[in-house]
């Protein structure tokens, strides 16, 4: 098992990462990362700091994207304290099936594809609030992934799920908390989500 200082690249893949964020400032809030935090969630992950996940988890506590609707998984920090690998243990998830890297405040889930959700493994697949299934993005793997949350059509992703004024109630959800939806939006009566009942609850009970 490579030791910590084998997993820090001399060409990281960071830099670029926050280059494209700085460009998106008004959408990305990069929260900062605790040394020794990072330290862990890098070895835990057994991943380098040259690919976009090692980069992610050893120089972010987490990213939180378009008013705190979308959280990408870091090393932790106290306004989004799930980590990569970490929150998979936490709900007994084995991490070669599938990792979760992201969700949002609906209980929608994003994870990297390790066998379990299709043949199309590295990939990155959604697991959508209103239809209960697992859908492969076709974006490709996790740096594809961290692009189109950056900087991708978000607002016709999430057209179903959003309501007038979702951004103020977005920004006081939390980073580890998510809303429950009633009537839930798989049903028929909750398909409006702008007429349900809309209550903040710890991520895991969504």
């Amino acid at each position: 098992m490579p030791a910590y200082d084998q997993l820090l690249s001399a060409d990281p893949a960071w830099p670029e990462l926050a280059a494209r964020a700085a460009t998106v400032a008004h959408r990305v809030t990069v929260l900062p990362r605790q040394e020794a935090s990072a330290r862990a969630c890098l070895e835990g992950l057994q991943v380098t700091t040259r690919s976009p996940l090692g980069a992610i988890a050893h120089e972010t506590g987490g990213v939180l994207i378009d008013h705190g609707w979308m959280r990408l998984l870091g090393s932790g920090h106290p306004r989004l304290s799930r980590t990569l690998g970490g929150w998979d243990a936490d709900l007994g998830i084995a991490l070669a099936d599938f990792m979760i890297v992201a969700d949002d405040v609906t209980g929608g889930a994003f994870a990297i594809n390790g066998g379990a959700l299709g043949p199309a493994r590295g990939t990155v697949h959604y697991f959508a609030p209103d239809t209960l299934r697992w859908e492969d993005l076709k974006l490709g793997g996790y740096g594809a992934f961290v692009s189109w949350a950056f900087a991708g059509d978000l607002a016709t992703f999430y057209a179903n799920l959003r309501w007038p004024g979702w951004e103020a109630e977005a920004e006081q959800v939390g980073g580890d908390r998510a809303l429950s939806l009633y009537p839930p939006p798989w049903t028929a009566e909750g398909k409006d989500v702008s007429r349900v009942s809309r209550r903040a609850v710890p991520v895991a009970e969504v």
